[in-house]
């Protein structure tokens, strides 16, 4: 299925039912299933071929008691339907670093929206979305959203703040250009400048979607701490 502008607006209104649970429920259920301090050891969240939500999210969790000090949950339907010690190290956050879920203001769904909103501006088509939560080499939590066509390639990445919402990087979008390569980049008429005369618009382009994913963020933006608070 092709995801368009239109198609995305659908999922901006939370009053519209996702297909599948979001990463926020997903942590409902750990916590339910679990305990309460285990949203305390989460190092990442992982769900695959979204359509937009995935069928199933796994998350790791530091565990002192498990083989390697990591424990891997798996959520579908609304259960736990998997906790096991995995056999692969862990991927993902800096050094194994949980994250800080008081510091969650977006949840998938607005990540989908976001990074949905930056494709279209870079006519980037693409069928499916996996996700991945994790720590940055700062502590933060980003949201690294690939997004994938029908024949489960990837087409682009884009890196999101799950803190402020901020595009910090898009991969096979832009011409692959970083925030640090825009605003570090030479003149645009400067030889060897990533930013050269033929590429002048990708800075345009890149920080006018930028503004846009901002206010995107402030309509779909999210807090765990409220949300897994609530009644």
């Amino acid at each position: 299925m092709r995801k368009s502008f239109a198609a995305f607006l659908l999922f901006v209104t939370p009053a519209l039912a996702q297909e599948h649970a979001t990463a926020y429920d997903a942590l409902r259920v750990v916590a339910t299933g679990l305990n309460r301090e285990s949203l305390s050891h989460v190092i990442s969240i992982v769900g695959v071929e979204g359509d937009p939500q995935p069928e199933t999210w796994k998350i790791m969790l530091q565990d002192a008691h498990a083989r390697g000090g990591v424990r891997e949950v798996e959520v579908a339907n609304g259960r736990i339907v998997s906790d096991r010690t995995p056999n692969r190290s862990i991927a993902g956050s800096t050094e194994g670093a949980t994250i800080d879920t008081a510091r969650l203001n977006l949840d998938s769904s607005g990540a989908f929206a976001v990074a949905s909103h930056t494709a279209e501006k870079s006519h980037a088509r693409f069928a499916t979305v996996s996700y991945t939560l994790r720590t940055d080499e700062r502590g933060e939590p980003i949201w690294i959203v690939t997004l994938m066509n029908n024949s489960s390639h990837p087409v682009g990445t884009i890196h999101i703040g799950a803190n402020r919402g901020a595009v910090t990087r898009t991969e096979g979008m832009f011409a692959g250009a970083s925030m640090d390569e825009v605003e570090t980049g030479r003149d645009e008429g400067a030889e060897g400048g990533i930013l050269s005369t033929t590429k002048a618009g990708i800075k345009r382009a890149f920080h006018r979607t930028q503004e846009e994913a901002h206010g995107m963020f402030e309509r779909v933006r999210r807090s765990f701490s409220d949300f897994i608070n609530r009644e």
